[in-house]
């Protein structure tokens, strides 16, 4: 499933009045593709994955899905945080979309079964969220997302609060699984390694309004693991998409610390006349 975004815009309105989040967006992702989106913080990479996902409306632009007819299940998402239910078993959150489509149990039952081993946690399919570790639950959020069967899947930041050795044996996993797979994955991160290890390009977005500033081929070799990140070519990707990002992260920063003076220039009045009274 290709995922084909064309001219697209996002706009809110805040209290400082109407923002542009995204500034007119083209891509096309690749059918079976795992395919980055990396930025400076606020460029609107998040917002562009919710369009995809259908949970935004875009100001301007589409979103086209160009493969098979579109149906209720053809996209899943993975949050930073896994929002298990946390009455439910690890059994019981996996199944949570073929339940929604009223599916037969017996079908679901196996086909949560066969995600547990995927992601390998069936020995923990009893267990609640309460007993697992934060790998582990995003973990389950990923077998989730994948018994939808969705043609596409995103992924927003989802090993970012987890520690960095289990972000490496997660990526690890997530690749494993996609290499069996082929699902076209969206991937947005903050870290550069995680989106060298994980993508086969990766769209590097200029400072808000995003825009992508440019989409880099990820010359590895797959199979990819941790050896990879010694391979020179893993080396020569980082740093050119470094050399994109470091300007943007730079540029949002400057912004960043330029609103904040303003914030507070437009507070002293208001403290001052505290003596007033």
């Amino acid at each position: 499933m290709r995922v084909v975004i064309h001219g697209l815009t996002k706009e809110f309105m805040t209290g400082k009045g109407r923002v542009q989040a995204l500034g007119g967006v083209d891509l096309e992702v690749r059918d079976r593709e795992f395919f980055g989106v990396i930025g400076p913080t606020g460029c609107g990479k998040t917002t562009l994955l919710h369009i995809i996902a259908g949970l935004e409306k875009p100001t301007k632009g589409s979103v086209e899905f160009v493969g098979e007819k579109r149906t209720q299940a053809m996209v899943s998402m993975v949050f930073q945080d896994p929002a298990l239910m946390p009455w439910r078993t690890v059994e019981g959150n996996v199944p949570l979309g073929p339940e929604f489509r009223k599916q037969p149990v017996p079908i679901y039952k196996q086909v949560t079964r066969f995600w547990l081993e995927m992601v390998r946690l069936l020995d923990f399919s009893s267990a609640h969220p309460a007993e697992l570790s934060g790998g582990m639950k995003q973990k389950v959020a990923i077998a989730r997302a994948l018994a939808n069967d969705p043609e596409v899947i995103l992924m927003d930041e989802p090993f970012a609060s987890l520690d960095a050795q289990t972000r490496l044996l997660l990526r690890e996993e997530l690749l494993r699984i996609w290499e069996k797979e082929k699902k076209t994955v969206i991937l947005v991160t903050h870290n550069i390694e995680e989106a060298v290890m994980c993508c086969d390009r990766v769209a590097v977005m200029s400072s808000a309004p995003g825009v992508v500033k440019s989409v880099v081929s990820i010359d590895v070799r797959r199979p990819r693991s941790f050896k990879s990140m010694s391979d020179p070519d893993f080396i020569r990707c980082l740093e050119k998409i470094w050399d994109l990002l470091r300007y943007e992260v730079d540029k949002a920063m400057r912004e960043n610390h330029r609103s904040r003076e303003e914030d507070t220039e437009a507070e002293i009045p208001r403290k001052k006349n505290f003596f007033d009274w």
